[in-house]
């Protein structure tokens, strides 16, 4: 009898200790799975711009991966040390940086096969892709003088890191608050420059101060043209989206009389943005000269590559956006971005870029060159460039 209950009391114990074993494995299971369920929410992902769709953004985010890695490819033989050739992960998607690392896993591949020793620093490691940081250089302006055209040809460079859509912040939305402004931006690694663009800033009157309230040694690029073109191309754009728009010279020589015949509006904004010597006065009571750079408009449409080597030397990063870079589109009349190996097509910027002129009659024009010629004069000597508009 007393046999019998050891032997009960045994096999009880037996299924215990199993049952304890299976449980045990299990929540071990369940550990690894969320743990390796949670490191895969915790890769980075791209940034998305509020209003560009999935599809364009991974077209975007392609054509800009490879052209980085075509330049990676170029300047990464043969693999050295530590994360040199990295550098640039944060600035593509995480497809794009899991590329350069297996690239370069390949290459230590090969040299190791070929009896060559391969240090242990020498293996790429990100365990960062970088943080948020407010924008070291801001394209303030002008509206419809190219700034979305230099902004585009700019994300070409791996060591750029821009915002797609315009964030407005110190225009619109500056009661959100400078937190709410930097998480806007782009994650950036040492050495990245961090961008945003938007118009609007160069006109707004509390945009210096505010900007300089953020960071007075920011870097301030304006790109000008010809105001009396920026001015057609300003209506053009309003015209488009409003057909019912009165004439241009209807709306450019309003307060015009009898006594003043050749009054323009300024309070016009297609006429008021091009004063840029006023415009300028409110930016240089905060900022100096040197905090800026005037990209020429014209010069970006002849001459990208030329305009792009002085953008890049501004911002203190290397000459690689270049002549290779760019391509003359005849229908558009405009540089469009060419397709790099492996990529669709080309890269062009949007319909509304490029689009004809409504005519306007010869003497308007004339009238408003007039009306400009003393404004643009003294932006020459306010900017130390004679951008030939007269």
């Amino acid at each position: 009898m007393g046999c019998r209950v050891c032997s009960i009391r045994l096999n009880f114990g037996k299924a215990l200790s199993n049952v304890s074993v299976f449980f045990i494995m299990l929540l071990v299971f369940m550990y690894l799975f969320y743990s390796l369920a949670g490191f895969s929410h915790s890769l980075p992902k791209g940034t998305f711009d509020q209003q560009t769709s999935v599809s364009d953004y991974d077209a975007r985010d392609d054509f800009r991966d490879n052209v980085r890695f075509s330049e990676y490819s170029r300047v990464a033989h043969p693999v050295r040390n530590r994360t040199d050739f990295i550098t640039g992960l944060s600035s593509a998607s995480p497809k794009f940086a899991w590329q350069v690392i297996g690239h370069s896993q390949q290459q230590m591949m090969e040299r190791a096969g070929a009896g060559e020793t391969v240090p242990r620093s020498a293996m790429p490691v990100s365990n960062s892709f970088g943080s948020k940081k407010f924008p070291q250089a801001i394209i303030i302006g002008v509206k419809k003088g190219g700034t979305r055209a230099l902004l585009e040809f700019l994300r070409v460079h791996p060591d750029v890191r821009a915002v797609g859509a315009e964030p407005h912040f110190f225009d619109r939305f500056y009661d959100k608050g400078l937190e709410w402004y930097r998480n806007l931006m782009p994650r950036t690694l040492e050495g990245q420059v961090t961008m945003e663009k938007t118009p609007s800033y160069f006109v707004t009157k509390e945009a210096p101060l505010r900007v300089c309230a953020m960071n007075c040694d920011a870097k301030l690029i304006v790109v000008v043209r010809d105001p009396v073109t920026r001015a057609v191309s300003d209506y053009t754009q309003t015209l488009s989206k409003n057909p019912g728009l009165p004439s241009f010279q209807s709306l450019a020589f309003r307060n015009a009389s009898s006594s003043s015949p050749d009054a323009i509006d300024t309070s016009w904004s297609a006429v008021r943005i091009g004063l840029y010597a006023q415009h300028l006065e409110s930016w240089l009571r905060h900022f100096p000269l040197s905090r800026f750079l005037f990209v020429s408009g014209e010069r970006l449409v002849a001459d990208p590559a030329g305009e792009m080597g002085r953008v890049q030397d501004f911002l203190g990063i290397k000459r690689i956006v270049g002549d290779k870079h760019f391509y003359f589109n005849q229908t558009k009349g405009f540089p469009c971005l060419k397709k790099p190996e492996g990529s669709g097509r080309p890269r062009c910027l949007g319909k509304s870029k490029g689009r004809p002129h409504p005519l306007i009659p010869p003497e308007a024009l004339q009238k408003l060159r007039d009306f400009y010629r003393p404004f643009n004069l003294k932006f020459y000597h306010m900017s130390g460039q004679d951008f030939g508009w007269d």
